[in-house]
């Protein structure tokens, strides 16, 4: 099928770290301009909640001391403060989800190109760094597993988000040669034991059919979860690249990379995303789906923006640096 078409390089694939650096440092800059509490309210709504014995909630009172500068105003227990006679801070039990699962496809369909120029598995990664940030900054701890048809790793990951970078960074230094298998990933999913922790999910747009679809809910069901949805390039809008199927190395011909034939996929894709994001919204998961780094980074803000809008909840972050340069480059393979 040609709308399905990825590719891949012989070897280890490294990423073209020149666009990779630049949204990296706008991924950390979010998570250090966005506030504690916006962090706090923007995940746990995407997520669902429970209890903990962290500091900074609604729920029982931990401990109250006296007001020092540079506490939040809100945190100011007035009932307190009154009969004391001075302003008091009351730390309360906060609800959060203490561990996030990130499930990384490392098949070989994740070499892919994209219309950025990055390969599919560097958009997804980037996607999976966002939440890495923000989760990070609310301490919750992490898991990072990569898996293909070969094997399924979890890789031991501890620190801040400087670690997690360099953890996932060497995670994805492989040669990239065996095919997906997206089935076995969904079934490490659903024997997660701990029903309060959040999935995130990251692969292409080719890996999930009705079958997938199907697990997706059933894990929805038990567990909150995000699906980071990469849109490969068109290949009969790939003028200026080399275009090759990934399991034989046949190039696409020329002379079928028409104007007609681009739109027909363009619909099909179009169409099939629509059905994935509403199947998806209705089994209680989160898509987000982007053709580069760059468009995944725009998603991810809309999507913390407009989980805190329903939440009436609203922050004004400084603006993020300069948008990402995506430079396409001859020889990308579909």
């Amino acid at each position: 099928m040609i709308d399905g078409m990825t590719g891949t390089e012989n070897g280890s694939i490294a990423g073209d770290m020149t666009g990779g650096d630049a949204i990296r440092r706008k991924i950390e800059a979010l998570a250090t301009t966005l506030s504690l509490p916006t962090v706090r309210r923007a995940l746990g709504t995407l997520e669902g909640e429970h209890p903990s014995h962290r500091r900074f909630g609604s729920d029982d009172i931990m401990d109250i001391r006296p007001y020092e500068p540079g506490d939040e105003a809100r945190r100011i227990d007035w009932h307190t403060s009154a009969r004391s006679g001075r302003p008091m801070v009351v730390h309360r039990q906060r609800r959060v989800t203490s561990r996030v699962w990130m499930l990384m496809d490392t098949g070989r369909e994740m070499t892919g190109s994209c219309e950025s120029g990055e390969m599919a598995w560097q958009v997804a990664a980037n996607g999976l760094r966002m939440f890495a940030a923000l989760s990070l900054r609310r301490s919750d701890d992490i898991s990072l597993v990569c898996a293909d048809s070969a094997s399924i790793t979890r890789v031991p990951f501890h620190g801040g988000f400087a670690q997690f970078e360099h953890t996932l960074d060497r995670a994805l230094e492989r040669p990239w040669d065996h095919p997906r298998n997206m089935d076995a990933l969904l079934d490490y999913a659903r024997r997660i034991n701990d029903r309060n922790a959040l999935i995130v999910l990251a692969t292409d747009e080719h890996a999930l059919g009705e079958r997938q679809l199907g697990a997706i809910h059933a894990i929805a069901r038990t567990h909150p979860m995000v699906i980071v949805d990469v849109e490969t390039i068109n290949p009969f809008a790939a003028r200026q690249r080399t275009v090759a199927d990934a399991d034989t190395g046949r190039r696409l011909p020329a002379f079928l990379i028409d104007a007609v034939s681009k739109r027909e996929v363009d619909t099909h894709r179009s169409y099939l995303a629509a059905q994935l994001e509403a199947q998806l919204h209705a089994g209680g998961s989160t898509l987000m789906r982007a053709s580069s780094s760059e468009a995944m980074f725009r998603t991810f803000v809309r999507t913390v923006s407009v989980t805190l809008a329903r939440t009436g909840f609203s922050t004004h972050p400084a603006a993020p640096p300069n948008a990402l340069d995506a430079t396409g480059k001859a020889g990308d393979r579909l």
